[in-house]
């Protein structure tokens, strides 16, 4: 029993996967978050464009 537990204490090719998987993960959250945010900031932008051009004497 105390072997095994050894054998698993030193095994970290299952540690170093899962911090791997959650630094991605981390990398995937931030990603979709900036790009949402660049997303909603364009289509206002376009919007106030679109605005300018249709409205006359402006």
């Amino acid at each position: 029993m105390k072997r095994l537990i050894a054998k698993l204490t030193r095994n970290e090719k299952g540690a170093t996967a899962i911090e791997y998987g959650l630094i991605a993960a981390l990398i995937a959250v931030m990603l979709i978050t900036a790009l949402g945010t660049l997303g909603n900031n364009m289509r206002n932008q376009f919007g106030n464009i679109a605005t300018r051009v249709a409205t006359p004497g402006r």
